[in-house]
């Protein structure tokens, strides 16, 4: 267990940023899975194939979805577990999500297959990127047993207090993909399924890898008795937290494909600067969330030890780190939009560049609100607080569809990028009055 942390000991702010920060890289390198899928695509193919793979990512986000709940439900009662020094029990809660993932994907794969077509007409798919965006969401469908059980891996990682170990695996095969994409895309020729396969081919390599080192330092853990391979208790616990946190995120990712259709009905130009624009927002905010996931790690392996006082230091400290991050990238957003916007494009109509400008330059000032909110989540997540935690996320959700709606008939396109930083703004205020009605700065007792 030498590549585990316990995060109930040492200055919380200090224990927090070692553990965040290689979590934080990880995040980096996994989201150049996606943006260079875009650049390629974009730069190598054209802009109906940028807008193509943009188009479907949205629907692909429905699988993370549920992939995420997996490793957030997981990684939640493995932290609170390994706090409490129950090894026995730790254990078997790994061996469980794996098969509770393993019978979710079957499902997913075999629904994603049948209405892939279907999901991507709701949408308002343009008949000149249909194809294409059939065809990247397809072999995404069959990666997602490298997708679902790569993220239990990650789960687990982190809940043990491991952040460096995913942070390698994913350096290594993110910088692979990059590579392959060129690859596929320019000495193959193989167009937009040449960026879809080369993705498959990393994560499955980094997925089989990941699973291969968790089941090998679990069975350097030493416990008495007989290991159990599967429990209902266990499965319930863990149920707890990952079915919110699945319905949180199918949620924003059913929002986000309302929000896609509306998008699509300003046409190809628009669909592909919102594509860019959207990947780099995307690489931003879930940067953000997974330092919130690492705030939960702390969260929870400290009520599992019963040190409810160390987790307002520990939430202050996220504090301090997500702003460090979210400054600058805000600022480099605003003033620097357009040559990133036209990195993932070689000749770019002028509606693509001035949609993603406009859109980095309404919610990029945001990000600080945001990374708020998604701390003060990270907590009562790690608490097990869901229902308060979902009621936050839902009311941003809902905010950004309706108003994506309302405004984009009133403004344009550039009302449906309005409606992303309002519904931040409320969501915010609410999921801060309920971290300090729950871990007030005086309440040391849970």
């Amino acid at each position: 267990m030498t590549a585990t942390k316990d995060l109930t000991v040492g200055e919380p702010g200090k224990v927090l940023r070692r553990f965040c920060l290689p979590m934080f890289g990880s995040i980096i390198f996994q989201q150049l899975y996606n943006i260079a899928d875009s650049f390629v695509a974009g730069k190598l193919i054209g802009e109906e194939a940028l807008a193509a793979v943009g188009n479907s990512y949205e629907i692909t986000l429905i699988f993370i979805a549920f992939a995420f709940g997996c490793n957030i439900g997981c990684s939640v009662i493995v932290s609170q577990l390994f706090g409490g020094k129950k090894l026995a029990e730790m254990k078997t809660a790994v061996y469980t999500s794996l098969f509770m993932t393993g019978g979710v994907c079957a499902v997913l794969m075999a629904v994603g297959g049948l209405t892939s077509d279907k999901l991507l007409r709701l949408i308002q798919t343009p008949e000149n990127i249909l194809s294409d965006s059939l065809l990247y969401l397809n072999i995404y469908i069959l990666s997602l047993p490298f997708v679902f059980f790569y993220n239990v891996a990650t789960g687990v990682f982190s809940a043990m207090g491991d952040s460096k170990t995913p942070f390698i695996f994913l350096a290594a095969s993110s910088t692979a993909n990059v590579g392959m994409d060129i690859l596929f895309v320019a000495a193959f020729g193989m167009g937009v399924s040449g960026v879809a396969w080369a993705t498959f081919l990393c994560q499955g390599v980094s997925c089989v890898l990941a699973v291969i080192v968790v089941l090998k330092r679990l069975s350097g853990v030493e416990t008495e008795g007989r290991v159990k391979l599967f429990s209902l208790q266990l499965l319930g616990r863990i149920a707890a937290i990952a079915v919110p946190s699945v319905l949180q995120q199918s949620f924003i990712s059913v929002g986000n494909i309302l929000i896609q259709g509306v998008i699509n009905s300003f046409g190809s130009g628009t669909i592909a600067g919102y594509a860019a624009a959207v990947k780099l927002n995307n690489l931003v905010i879930t940067s953000l969330t997974t330092l919130g996931n690492g705030v939960s790690n702390f969260t929870a392996q400290n009520i599992g030890a019963g040190h409810t006082e160390r987790i307002n230091a520990g939430f202050k400290a996220a504090l301090r780190l997500v702003w460090t991050i979210s400054l600058p990238i805000a600022a480099l957003y605003f003033f620097a939009g357009e040559p990133l916007i036209r990195l993932f494009m070689d000749e770019p109509t002028d509606t693509a560049v001035q949609t993603g400008i406009t859109f980095l330059r309404i919610v990029s000032p945001f990000y600080v609100i945001a990374s708020v909110k998604l701390a003060a989540d990270g907590v009562l997540r790690g608490a097990g607080l869901m229902g308060r935690f979902m009621i936050a996320t839902f009311t941003d959700l809902i905010l950004r569809v309706v108003l994506a709606f309302v405004l984009s008939g009133l403004m344009g396109s550039t009302g449906i990028w309005t409606a992303w930083p309002i519904g931040w703004c409320i969501a915010t205020v609410l999921s801060v009055a309920f971290y300090v009605k729950r871990f007030g700065i005086r309440k040391k007792e849970s």
